[in-house]
Formats: structure tokens, sequence, C-alpha cells
């Protein structure tokens, strides 16, 4: 590496200490060796400190394994894409008979099901967790029609690794070691917290730096964020989506565009199977981040320069620290220039806010829009609800346009930019796009 082991090394510590980030752990593939860093503790309150081989909750980031284990069902003839999921599992529907005759396993890894999917439901830590977990869809309702448009879904997610056990036979946490972790020597990936505890493990940490009450999520959730991984185990694992028949026999399909988003602003323009899509300097960029009660990972992979990288913090203003931390790499590996977050223009934009006003809601959140005091810009306030009440904070973002859709905001002056976009369609429905998700206005 062009500034060396000791720079990097230095680099993590002082960019986790301006972000308040408590520990961090970095895995990079770069120029066909590996490279890993830690810095920081584990947990606030014992000062164990972050090792390489720590492991860290993954989170979203879990959903490329679930969808490369789908694939490699389809690769080997058990399961075509686009066949009804219904057909595949006999016991699954949503409310709409509709769209559960229509959703696929496409849908589901693309998150263009429509699914109202912030599901995040405790059915136990027996082995029918998720044959549980698919029962309950049954009451949920749709944000969007099926495959009209992309919208984020942990509950697609969950149905995909339903779908694994019941083609494979044992349970995903199972199917996970037998497709992926075995067949790529990682010694340090698990799902179950029994596991998890026989290595040094990270735990959550809030923005002001505070041990989060709840250590994971439940086992029902685990093929949509479950996975505990180190650096280097994350890395390996994108590793092979750059080599033919190192899992995949094809993994260049999971990267080929399936949807574009409403809102490209958040991390990509597009979406593959399983993977953020985007474009930097002209390289393709793969990418997906995991955020789950106090821990926060991003993994990257850039398929041309066969670069990958992975981040794994435990709190502080993560979305600052993984920014600021890939854009200083592929700066100093590639000449690679990382898009800035979306700001602010340099002058007013004067918008008609009045029909972008009201109340916005889905499942697990209600997001309340309103003018500013000066009737130039929006108020955002978004509360949780239902399950996600004490796992998610409320939070109040004031909004200044960029143009008659697009909106920034940050919570304060030294948080990073969020990007709202709303959208009226053609049949009237409006819709607020936002962190990932479709929000349908109710009133």
């Amino acid at each position: 590496m062009k500034a060396g082991t000791e720079h990097w090394a230095g680099r993590l510590a002082a960019l986790a200490d301006e972000a308040g980030v408590p520990g961090a752990s970095l895995a990079l593939w770069y120029g066909g060796e590996p490279h890993e860093w830690a810095t920081g503790v584990l947990h606030a309150g014992t000062g164990a400190p972050v090792r390489t081989d720590s492991l860290f909750q993954i989170g979203s980031v879990t959903k490329v394994w679930t969808a490369t284990q789908v694939m490699l069902l389809a690769e080997r003839g058990r399961l075509a894409l686009d066949t009804p999921v219904a057909d595949v599992l006999p016991d699954f529907r949503v409310r709409d008979p509709e769209a559960t005759a229509a959703l696929t396993p496409r849908h589901l890894l693309t998150h263009t099901s429509g699914i109202d999917g912030d599901l995040f439901l405790d059915t136990g830590r027996g082995d029918d967790c998720l044959s549980a977990y698919v029962r309950a869809c049954a009451g949920l309702e749709q944000t969007l029609p099926v495959g009209d448009a992309h919208s984020y879904c942990n509950s697609g997610y969950v149905v995909a690794g339903r779908v694994v056990e019941h083609l494979t036979g044992v349970t995903w946490d199972r199917a996970l070691r037998e497709q992926i972790c075995e067949p790529l020597g990682l010694t340090h990936t698990w799902t179950l917290p029994e596991d998890v505890l026989r290595f040094g493990a990270a735990v959550g940490h809030d923005e002001d730096g505070a041990v989060v009450p709840v250590w994971g999520l439940p086992r029902s959730v685990g093929p949509a964020g479950l996975i505990c991984a180190r650096a280097a185990d994350v890395a390996a694992f994108a590793r092979a989506h750059l080599t033919p028949g190192a899992l995949l026999d094809d993994p260049g399909a999971l990267r080929q565009p399936q949807v574009t988003l409403a809102n490209p602003h958040g991390g990509g323009r597009q979406w593959g199977l399983g993977w953020s899509l985007d474009e930097w300097d002209g390289h393709q960029v793969l990418s997906h981040t995991g955020d789950t009660i106090g821990q926060h990972a991003a993994l990257w992979v850039l398929p041309g320069l066969g670069t990958v990288v992975v981040a794994l913090v435990n709190g502080g203003r993560s979305a600052e620290f993984q920014h600021r931390l890939i854009t200083e790499l592929l700066a100093e590996l590639h000449g690679v220039t990382v898009p800035a977050p979306l700001a602010p223009p340099a002058g007013p934009v004067t918008v008609d806010v009045g029909g972008l006003t009201g109340v916005y809601e889905r499942a697990g959140c209600r997001i309340l829009v309103t003018a500013s005091d000066d009737g130039a810009g929006l108020r955002l306030h978004t509360r949780p609800t239902g399950m996600l009440v004490g796992l998610a904070r409320p939070r109040t973002l004031d909004l200044v346009a960029v143009d008659a859709t697009t909106f920034v905001g940050r919570a304060d002056a030294g948080s990073t930019w969020d990007a709202v976009v709303f959208e009226r369609r053609a049949d009237g429905r409006r819709y607020l796009h936002h962190s990932g998700r479709a929000t349908p206005k109710v009133r």
C-alpha cells in the first residue's frame, strides 16, 4: 500500500476518534493481498480492546449472503427466480391474495415485493422460528404493487431465508455454514449468541458513546441481518464474488441492475440481486451497509479494480466515519473520487411545499412532515411505532430544498446530510423516499 500499514493504523484510530466511534475493525483486499487493522474498545464499560479477529454484528450486509444462498440453489436448478414463492412455500401469504400469487424470489432479493416489511417479530429460538415468522407475514400489507418499485424490505429476506431452509432441509443457520462458510473456510462467522460468545464480540453504543441495553436481533430475522463476523471473513466472502467458481459459477449475475431507485442519494442508484449498485469515477461499485442496535457495518466492492473494503464499528457517528474512511482509502489506492453526500445548494431553492406536508406511515415508522417556521422549507419528524418502539429513536430533520422534490436534512451541524425525495405518482398517490424505503402518505 502506498502509505503503508502504520499510516492506516493511525488513520483508522484518528477517524474513529473524530467520529466518536468506540471501536472499529477494517479489512481490505487490495493488490491480491489482505490487510487488517483494529482500534478502540469492544465495550466502553470494560475497556476490552478490539482485535482484528473480533466479531461485530454486520446487520443487513447479511442480505448479500442470503441472496448468494438463493442464487446457489438457482444455479443448481433447485429454484427459478421468477417462480412464485407460494409455489415453493405453500404456507406463505401476505394480506393481498393477488400479491401472494405474484411474488417471486427475484422480488424478494431486489426489494420490489412492495411488502410493508419492517416486521421485527421474535418467534422464539427454536429451529422453527423462520417458518413461524413466514406464517405471521399473512397480516402484512402492501405499500406498493408487486414489482412496481424498490422499497427496502427486511421481511422479504426472511422469506427468502425460509425458501433456503425448505429447499436444503436444514435451518438457515446450518445452510449458511454448508453453502458459504465451510467452502470458504470462514472460521469467524456465526449467527447464534452461544457461538459468537466464544470469540471477542462487540457490543453496541449510541451516538453519545453509551452502551445500548439490547445486544442483538431475534433469531427469526436471521436472513435479514443476524450474521456476526470479523472484518476479514466479510472481505473473504466478498472476494468470492470477484472469482467465478469460488462460490457461484456466475457471481456477476448478482450485480446486474434490476431496478432503479427513486432516491439515488443514499448509497446507490440501482439495485441488483442483493447488492446496491453505483458508479464512482467510471468504476462499478457494489455495496451494502448494515445497522443493528448500536452497531454498523459497511462493505464496498470494486470489481473492475479487484478491491474490497470492510468497515465494522460499534457506535458513534457511523455514517460520517464510513464515508470519510472510504473516501480516503480509494483516493490513496486508486485515485478514485467518492461522491460527496448530497448537500444544500449554494443558493436557496423556492418550492411550493403545500402538497408535501402531511402524515406518511409504514410498519414501524410514522413520519410527520410540516412546513418550517419561515414556510420556505420542511421539517420531518420520524417516530418509531409498534415493535420498533425502544429500539429506534425519534428524529427531527430540518429539510432544505435541492429541487422541487428533493430535500436534504440533518439532525445537527456535525451530522451527515440525509436525502429525502417526495414522489407523486400518476394515480395521485404520494410517497416519501428515505432510508431506502417508500413510505406512503396516509393523510
